[in-house]
């Protein structure tokens, strides 16, 4: 690939790659990522067989691509330009999609969504999709993360070529903070608050690190995104680091995701050929160069300080702040560091405008929100709606409601350090504040729905036993805290609970929540103190269950009761 040395450069090759799309030819794009544990690799082979089978290979193409969200009917494929959807697709399903869909448009019902009896076939009708507001996810499922010439056709770039061509990294602050955009690893601090601390601190070298390291249960938010489009992340790296004036940066990404890591390789690596990475990117005096940084799985290493520990070689351990990483931060310099949703909003900020951003979510909550909806919902998969969208709407409208006969009871919104959501707060408008107001948090986006069989005290047990497994035992009130909490709840969920825990429990909580020195302590004891505020009867139940079972008057009719 030629080195681009300006922005014309990137222009001149977009229209080039333009001129060579042929809009004519049948693509079908199919999910290789979340949907490879469901067989859609031999899918993929299939097709690729079938296709050099039948001599199509100039009027069909098959493309790998990241999430297509829907991972309930997986594995997916959408068929362009006709925009059909189909799911669970088996490699004996091949055959028939080229001969009667591709070739003669012939509709295979037996592979389309269907909901109520009615089957939809084309991806625009679907309530999944149509639902939904893709920003961060507008390439995923849609391109081949591992051609940049994908990404560039779809403005890939455009939007750093626009700031280093047009804008000071004062009027790029400036944009960012205007936008509203806020971090979505958790805290919600405004992005562009963040990179003008970075920039106006003194420091010869500065750090931009892009935080990939998702460890929520049941959350795969950012692994999608690196997974499916994983140039938008280094587009948003690009546009930070100008902004703050850092050289190097650094994506910090679980092991655990390798998917993620081979196609940031590939992108990292088609990115420098092209000189969007290295010395003097698009012809200006602006160089910065990315490197990968593999964790290995610790949930503590989320907090900003820990992870910056374990760059540095040392135990993943947060570390009193201030200093902030603002001002002492990687190799104690200057460090910015935004999590991988947040980066990828970045681009579409740029391009289309701070004013375009903040007309999407509510006044306190710009823009949209990824979410991972798991659990007892139909419809499992990721959804990016605008904030401000309620639970209703995600779980019901998007989602498809509950299986079977059974009725919503919550939702674990926030992962492990979250809190439940009754039924009653179903039309909660979901942003920062609302979210906070009812107990839970944002967090990154970790949406675990559970019908009326879940026992709320077993949730809270599970996510405490996750909080006390992952404390890296630092500070005491989370090393001690978290331990004496899940000790109470696993003796009230084995029916030997006290009436006096639940105070005892509530007190531990509330010292948990406010000495522990970072994020994982302080936010741990939220799906003890949500479940306790909307289901204190099931706590009661379980403990008056148990002194039930002590009283001799009583012991000879609780086996008939108990039926």
């Amino acid at each position: 690939m030629k080195h681009l040395k300006s922005p014309e450069d990137l222009h001149k090759l977009r229209k080039s790659l333009e001129s060579k799309h042929r809009p004519d030819k049948v693509r079908i794009l199919i999910c290789t990522t979340g949907c490879r544990a469901l067989g859609a690799e031999e899918v993929y082979k299939a097709f690729k067989a079938e296709i050099a089978k039948q001599s199509l290979a100039d009027k069909v193409e098959i493309v790998d691509t990241g999430c297509q969200g829907l991972c309930a009917r997986a594995p997916v494929l959408t068929i362009e330009p006709m925009g059909i959807f189909y799911g669970r697709v088996l490699e004996t399903d091949v055959p028939d999609i080229i001969a009667k869909t591709v070739l003669k448009g012939e509709i295979i019902e037996r592979l389309c969504y269907a909901e109520a009896g009615k089957r939809t076939p084309y991806i625009k009708d679907v309530p999944f999709y149509n639902k939904q507001k893709k920003i961060v996810l507008r390439n995923c499922g849609s391109i081949n993360p591992k051609s940049i010439e994908e990404y560039i056709l779809r403005d890939g770039y455009a939007a750093i070529s626009k700031a280093l061509s047009t804008m000071t990294p004062d009027i790029v602050v400036a944009e960012m903070k205007n936008s509203g955009l806020r971090g979505r690893g958790g805290a919600g601090f405004p992005t562009g608050n963040k990179w003008e601390f970075v920039k106006n601190a003194t420091g010869d070298i500065k750090y931009l690190i892009c935080n990939g390291d998702e460890g929520d249960p049941g959350a795969f938010m950012d692994r999608a995104v690196l997974e499916g489009d994983p140039h938008s992340v280094l587009e948003g790296m690009l546009i930070g680091a100008y902004a703050i004036g850092a050289r190097k940066g650094i994506i910090y990404v679980r092991a655990e995701y390798p998917i993620a890591v081979e196609h940031l390789t590939i992108a990292i690596e088609q990115a420098k050929q092209l000189g969007l990475l290295g010395e003097n990117i698009l012809g200006s005096k602006f160089s910065f160069d990315v490197d990968i940084k593999m964790g290995a799985g610790a949930f503590v290493c989320g907090e900003e300080t820990a992870l910056i520990a374990s760059i540095e070689g040392k135990r993943g351990m947060p570390r009193p702040r201030p200093p902030f990483p603002a001002t002492s931060g990687l190799w104690g310099k200057p460090t910015n560091i935004n999590n991988v949703e947040t980066l990828a909003n970045v681009p579409i900020v740029i391009l289309q405008g701070s004013e375009y951003y903040k007309s999407i979510g509510t006044g306190s909550s710009k823009g949209t929100k990824i979410f991972a909806l798991a659990g007892n919902v139909k419809n499992t998969g990721l959804v990016e709606v605008p904030m401000g969208t309620t639970l209703r709407e995600i779980v019901f409208d998007i989602g498809g409601g509950i299986p079977g006969k059974k009725q919503f009871k919550a939702a674990q919104m926030g992962g492990p350090s979250g809190g439940c959501v009754p039924a009653q707060h179903l039309d909660l408008p979901i942003d920062y504040e609302t979210v906070k107001e009812v107990g839970a948090i944002m967090g990154s986006g970790g949406l675990i729905v559970m019908d009326d069989t879940a026992s709320m005290v077993e949730i809270a047990r599970y996510f405490m036993e996750f909080c006390q497994d992952e404390s890296c035992g630092k500070c005491v009130p989370c090393r001690v805290g978290t331990k004496r909490m899940l000790d109470i709840l696993t003796r009230i969920t084995e029916g030997k609970g006290e009436k006096e825990d639940l105070g005892l429990l509530k007190e531990l909580a509330e010292v948990t929540k406010t000495a522990s020195l970072c994020g994982l302590g302080q936010t741990a004891a939220n799906p003890v103190l949500s479940t306790i505020r909307y289901y204190l009867n099931e706590y009661e139940a379980l403990i008056n269950k148990k002194d039930a079972q002590a009283a001799p008057a009583q012991s000879a009719q609780l086996p008939q009761s108990a039926k």
